[in-house]
């Protein structure tokens, strides 16, 4: 079996279809629901080395205190950063996929396709009706051409 892990928000539609796509490589993931469970400080700077990421990159202001709390000013360290998505995990984009293959934040949910070691087994659209993987297993509506 594949060690796939999603972080996971089911609030999220783009962490939901991201779910979704691993499930249709046959692949059944460990789902850690952050904001239930958040990593730990080592875990996140772990995940963002191997993503090759900054946390600012990381970081969600939709729906979250980044404004409130001012998070955006570059005065804020990284340790200061991370110490905000300690307190408020609402904080950390989502989802984050890890596989054999890679780490990513997945946004767009397609985006996981990539590092998924199985291909899809079927067609998939999202919930906003965008046609992912057709009934080809090709990505896109049409014929197999990336979309």
């Amino acid at each position: 079996m594949t060690a796939i892990t999603i972080y996971h928000n089911p609030a999220c539609g783009t962490s939901r279809n991201t779910l979704a796509l691993i499930r249709n490589s046959g692949a059944e993931p460990k789902v850690v629901e952050y904001l239930q469970m958040p990593p730990s400080r080592d875990e996140l700077r772990s995940l963002l080395s191997r993503m090759g990421c900054t946390v600012r990159d990381v970081l969600r202001q939709k729906g979250t205190p980044f404004d409130e709390l001012d998070v955006g000013n570059p005065k804020w360290s990284d340790e200061q950063l991370l110490d905000f998505i300690e307190q408020h995990p609402i904080l950390l984009n989502r989802p984050i996929v890890v596989t054999p293959l890679g780490v990513r934040l997945c946004r767009p949910s397609e985006t996981v396709l990539d590092i998924l070691p199985h291909a899809q087994q079927g067609p998939y659209t999202k919930e906003d009706g965008e046609v992912v993987i057709n009934s080809n297993g090709r990505r896109g509506p049409g014929s197999g051409s990336p979309g």
